[in-house]
């Protein structure tokens, strides 16, 4: 089941619901060439790269990326990742994190999170710097105790691409104490990779961690928390470097292990999923994917986003391909991992879309959260044109919003805000925040 309700397999499952059978009709296109949105929806744009301008008086970073969102008094306040890479390797257009004193864990990173105040309208309040210096954050995860949990997808060592510290690290981001953030310390016992996203079990404390890496594909790891360990604002910070135990995962079907998750064609596959210890997760000499032979772990090409959500956790594999070792091709599946039965069940899946640049048709989901009206919603990292998806109980797709704007950026960070009103995304670049109101309802 998806949200409670029994999940199918669509006879197109890469094609868009037509208007009356789910979601809120057709897109509309906007005359400012921004995001066309179902009539009725409006947009408000909160940030945008090198437009707006931060507390500090430096422009908005760029390359907005995984988004948090938190209840704040007078409305939301979020962190918001920006995927930039170290100084001696930037993006062309990029406007890097501002090395502010005493928020910076590296000078040689031009990353890190902002944190956006926002009132219950959407409309931007405030924007300052969360953490700076760290390099690629792409996504992350809400913890119970309100914090950001910001992942680098770039395992540098010092000295490469101008950095001085050693990379691909999680890093705490608290929206709401200032002070917390102040000597940006990496939570080295959550490992050493390139890390995508991350959710907590706020029953367990454990954490469940994406990598998203190729050459050889990427793990879906697991930390457990040691004995006496609980969840609250300072404490993974506080752990040493070998701390709790960080697992990755192997799955198998009827005793049948499986070496990759491209393997999951039927919509209800389900693995029984089991947690191999990684023997090295600093990896000091060889990178943590490649310390396992293939018969030791289930890997999956593009391991992307992940949202906790019904008592477990939803898993985002991008796409798989035959030349990057992927034994079976799609164009995006979503998983539900259930702690308590330890099983790994597929509850959506796009086969190959041979024309991305066609309307109608969905690619490739990247960042992904639950829905309070209903279902998912999947930002779209697709070749050629961008979407938000929606995906109702019964697993029928709708379009959200398209991105209008040259060069088709790729949607990232949805998340909604605390009362169901706002739906804030990202546009990734050049970078910007949309805060998305309109008659929402159940899905």
């Amino acid at each position: 089941v998806l949200l409670g309700v029994p999940q199918v397999l669509l006879t197109a499952p890469n094609a868009a619901a037509t208007a009356g059978e789910a979601g809120y009709g057709p897109l509309v296109a906007d005359p400012a060439g921004r995001l066309s949105l179902p009539d009725g929806f409006r947009y408000k744009i909160v940030t945008e790269a090198g437009v707006t301008t931060l507390e500090s008086g430096e422009p908005t970073p760029s390359h907005h990326d995984g988004t948090g969102a938190y209840r704040h008094r007078n409305g939301t306040v979020l962190v918001n990742n920006h995927e930039i890479g170290p100084m001696g390797d930037l993006q062309d257009g990029a406007v890097t994190v501002p090395h502010l004193d005493g928020l910076t864990y590296d000078t040689g990173g031009g990353g890190g999170c902002t944190v956006v105040e926002a009132d219950r309208d959407g409309n931007r309040v405030n924007e300052f710097v969360g953490i700076a210096g760290t390099t690629t954050n792409c996504a992350g995860g809400i913890t119970p105790w309100d914090t950001w949990l910001t992942c680098e997808e770039n395992a540098l060592r010092a000295g490469e691409d101008g950095t001085t510290k050693d990379h691909g690290y999680v890093f705490e981001v608290d929206p709401f104490d200032r002070k917390a953030n102040l000597d940006p310390t990496p939570i080295k016992a959550l490992g050493r990779y390139d890390h995508e996203a991350c959710v907590v079990d706020p029953h367990t404390c454990d954490l469940y961690l994406t990598e998203d890496a190729a050459e050889p594909n990427g793990l879906f790891y697991k930390w457990t928390a040691p004995d006496g360990f609980h969840g609250r604002r300072g404490a993974l910070k506080a752990l040493g470097p070998t701390d709790g135990v960080l697992s990755a995962m192997r799955c198998t079907l009827d005793g049948t292990h499986i070496d990759d998750l491209s393997r999951g064609v039927e919509i209800g596959t389900r693995f029984q999923v089991e947690w191999v210890p990684v023997p090295d997760r600093d990896a000091a000499t060889v990178d943590t994917r490649a310390q396992f032979a293939n018969d030791q772990i289930t890997r999956g090409r593009k391991l992307e986003g992940m949202w906790w959500g019904n008592r477990g956790a939803y898993v985002v594999t991008s796409f798989a391909r035959a030349d990057d070792g992927s034994p079976v091709e799609h164009d995006g599946q979503v998983w539900f991992y259930d702690p308590r039965a330890s099983t790994l069940t597929l509850k959506v899946r796009f086969g190959v879309n041979p024309n991305p640049d066609q309307e109608g048709v969905f690619d490739q989901p990247d960042n992904i959260t639950v829905s309070p009206w209903g279902g998912l919603v999947l930002a779209e990292d697709s070749l050629g044109i961008q979407h938000l998806i929606g995906v109702s109980g019964d697993g029928t797709t709708f379009p959200l919003a398209r991105n209008q704007q040259e060069g088709d950026s790729e949607f990232a960070g949805p998340v909604y805000s605390h009362d169901k009103s706002v739906l804030f995304a990202n546009v990734q670049t050049p970078g910007a925040m949309y805060a998305i109101t309109g008659p929402w309802r159940r899905q």
